[in-house]
């Protein structure tokens, strides 16, 4: 006697919290989005290499922190994203709020590269180091790892539904680094400057106009193309979901014809 399939999440309709987290990421076409996050990258390199002037102190190796801080600041709003969507998924445990996690993580940690290679580049030349182990750096690199365990534990982890618990706890324990990787170089000695963007005097105080229109340009930027990559990334996370739904879904009606 053969019996109906077995429910999928994956199959059934969104709730409306990841209705909203699609329509969020919907709201400008794709083809619009690519084109705007395009020309953002062009004039921010424009306005990093030519327009914003030479640092007085550090030279011309002082423009890779256009891309070095914003990429920061969009690994934060990646790893924010992770959280509250490991939070809802551990909440409601519906599978859709995993996706949102799963495709944040993988940003997030492109990003988080980013950081990590122009972070050497830059100190190299004014540190006189590649590296060094200060709260800061130590903190940032920590958050890497638990991303790259984040993405490991879902390649490697087994059960579905065990690897996205597990999973929304370890976003959850990155996105509490957030705090101490931002406040370190205020509670602790480091080699690392103090932040000249976001500052006790307000928003770029201690920037000439330029630089921090420069700034302003590259976070721009970063953003619209975290807004490309998470749009792109969450469709195939849905997709790909959805199609092992219905390889299962097969399976299970062909055991039961046997």
């Amino acid at each position: 006697m053969a019996s109906s399939s077995p429910p999928d999440a994956n199959l059934q309709p969104q709730p409306p919290g990841t209705a909203r987290v699609d329509r969020a990421v919907s709201i400008v076409p794709a083809p619009a989005l690519i084109a705007l996050a395009a020309v953002a990258m062009v004039a921010s390199l424009y306005s990093a290499l030519l327009y914003a002037p030479t640092d007085s102190f550090q030279g011309n190796i002082q423009r890779i922190f256009y891309i070095h801080m914003p990429a920061a600041l969009t690994m934060y709003i990646a790893v924010t994203l992770l959280f509250f969507a490991s939070v809802l998924y551990l909440q409601k445990r519906d599978d859709r709020w995993d996706e949102v996690g799963a495709a944040a993580a993988e940003v997030g940690i492109l990003f988080g590269t980013v950081v990590m290679i122009t972070g050497p580049m830059w100190a190299r030349p004014v540190w006189g180091t590649w590296w060094t182990w200060d709260a800061k750096l130590t903190s940032t690199f920590i958050l890497w790892l638990i991303l790259i365990a984040y993405l490991m534990l879902r390649a490697y982890g087994g059960a579905p539904e065990q690897v996205a618990r597990f999973c929304a706890v370890l976003g959850i324990i990155g996105f509490l680094d957030l705090p101490i990787i931002h406040f370190s170089v205020m509670w602790w000695r480091t080699m690392h400057p103090q932040p000249v963007v976001l500052t006790e005097g307000g928003l770029g105080a201690n920037l000439p106009g330029s630089m921090l229109a420069t700034v302003a340009l590259g976070m721009l930027a970063a953003l619209l193309l975290f807004a490309v990559l998470f749009r792109y990334r969450l469709r195939v996370e849905r997709m790909s979901r959805r199609l092992m739904a219905m390889r299962r879904s097969l399976d299970f009606s062909q055991e039961e014809n046997l």
